[in-house]
């Protein structure tokens, strides 16, 4: 079978039984494209169904000589394991080429976090006097109070806001529902929202059970939520490289510190594997670290020689 008609099987499978985002289909078809380009320009007449180790070794030695970093290496490798997989449920390969692979080694990196003092500067400069004022600080205290990501957030529909229990419900990756509680904060930022400004403006079709809207009456976009997070930053004095998805990890990791169970972080997160969650314990690490050397008298002394 020909690279085409396998690849196109593959999309379809990721499509359906995965339920991947489009985005991280177009991802996985991009990634076995340059494989399939590789083996044209070395001229080896290869189907996916010949390939042995040694040729995606090859390929990945061959992304290493153009300067292709670790992350774009292990996205491929990830894309590729992937692909063999659906190879093998469908009987069409005996043996996963990639099993034995190892990838690169990926540096520890731990995301940019905002302590609370600097979250509630964040939210104390945005102007209510603005004309979708109420409507951004709902937004980014619903943010930080329930640790959504972004798509959720802007996607948040009426038929899942509960004031009266404290719950929002929300639709994650891959499809995902889960109930994450909100606090009374942002429960009357957002009340304040739906009973003023979104009053005013008249929902498009389809957008009608949208909580949040922009002034023509559509969805937001995670682009305009970027732009209004630099801007708020600015005005906040915060000169972190901070996102939408910075409040996530900032919910997250104050939970943390103040002693929340790992397990019940990992549910509201809507994380799949603990592992996952676990990022938050070294951020957690790192700040009882910052707190030591900057009280424990020893280190107070010897910072001051």
């Amino acid at each position: 079978m020909d690279w085409n008609s396998l690849i196109n099987g593959f999309r379809q499978y990721i499509s359906l039984e995965k339920g991947l985002s489009n985005h991280t289909r177009l991802a996985y078809v991009s990634d076995l494209r340059k494989l399939e380009w590789y083996f044209n320009e070395q001229e080896l007449k290869l189907s996916p169904i010949d390939l042995k180790p040694q040729n995606v070794i090859d390929f990945i030695i061959y992304l290493n000589s153009l300067g292709i970093g670790e992350r774009s290496q292990a996205r491929m490798l990830s894309s590729i394991r992937a692909f063999f997989k659906y190879l093998l449920i469908e009987d069409l390969i005996k043996v996963e080429p990639t099993e034995l692979i190892q990838g690169p080694k990926l540096p520890i990196t731990y995301p940019e976090v905002l302590s609370v003092e600097e979250v509630e500067k964040f939210l104390s400069v945005i102007d209510l006097s603005d004309p979708h004022g109420h409507r951004n600080r709902a937004m980014f205290e619903t943010l930080y109070a329930c640790g959504l990501r972004v798509s959720e957030m802007i996607t948040l529909k009426l038929a899942g806001y509960f004031p009266d229990i404290g719950f929002v419900r929300v639709i994650g990756k891959n499809n995902k529902e889960r109930i994450v509680p909100i606090g009374e904060t942002a429960i009357q930022q957002i009340n304040f929202y739906l009973e003023g400004e979104r009053r005013q403006v008249t929902p498009k079709p389809g957008f009608e059970n949208y909580v949040f809207l922009n002034r023509r009456g559509a969805g937001l976009t995670r682009n305009m939520i970027f732009m209004l997070v630099k801007d708020y930053a600015i005005k906040a004095g915060i000169e972190k490289n901070i996102s939408p998805h910075t409040f996530r990890h900032s919910f997250a990791t104050h939970l943390v510190e103040g002693g929340a169970d790992l397990k019940a972080v990992q549910d509201m997160l809507g994380h799949e594997s603990i592992t996952t969650t676990e990022i938050y314990t070294h951020l957690d690490m790192g700040y009882l670290r910052e707190t030591l050397m900057r009280y424990h008298p020893l280190y107070v002394r010897d910072s001051r020689r």
